[in-house]
């Protein structure tokens, strides 16, 4: 089996090495435009099988891993901030608060596609517009839906209970990758 991971996350790649899995970064190429029928809790794994469904051909062998994970606040997806205005009103939304955290992953090969949905419950403590800055200002949450890292200041400092896997969080449900990948 060739594994190819169609992720450019470093905490993907990370968290698929850490399950003992040789795996080759390829990239996919979508618009990632979401339908409006398409519900918000399915939303994650609607971009993964999007991000399967748009890349070549599967030879014999290959086996192609996608994910997509959204932030979801009051049935609203809090994706990617556009800058540190749009970081710091996410996490001012967020803060003392609870939020879902939704995952999706397709594991395609040549002949079958797979797609799951993981979803966690996250509760922040109050976020002070001071830390708010801070964290910004030192972790550069640019590239993370929901304007944050579980794995960073915030996950550390400020999350009171989470309900469901911390990999979900992380942008990987491992328990599931694992088990499709060894099915496979």
């Amino acid at each position: 089996m060739k594994l190819l991971l169609a992720s450019q996350s470093p905490r993907r790649k990370e968290l698929l090495s850490g399950l003992g899995f040789n795996f080759e970064v390829v990239k996919t190429d979508c618009e990632e435009i979401i339908p409006e029928e398409v519900k918000t809790e399915e939303v994650a794994a609607y971009l993964s099988k999007l991000k399967a469904d748009t890349f070549r051909n599967l030879i014999d062998e290959e086996v192609l891993l996608t994910a997509d994970t959204v932030v979801v606040f009051d049935h609203k997806i809090l994706g990617k901030p556009k800058d540190e205005a749009d970081a710091k009103s996410m996490l001012q939304l967020l803060s003392g608060r609870t939020h879902q955290v939704y995952t999706g992953i397709t594991i395609k090969t040549k002949d079958k596609s797979f797609t799951e949905t993981d979803v966690a419950d996250v509760e922040l403590d109050k976020i002070s517009d001071e830390e708010i800055v801070y964290y910004i200002q030192n972790f550069k949450p640019f590239d993370k839906a929901g304007s944050y890292g579980i794995q960073e200041w915030i996950g550390m400092a400020k999350i009171r209970k989470m309900t469901g896997s911390f990999y979900t969080i992380m942008g990987l449900p491992t328990h599931l990758v694992y088990k499709i990948l060894s099915e496979i």
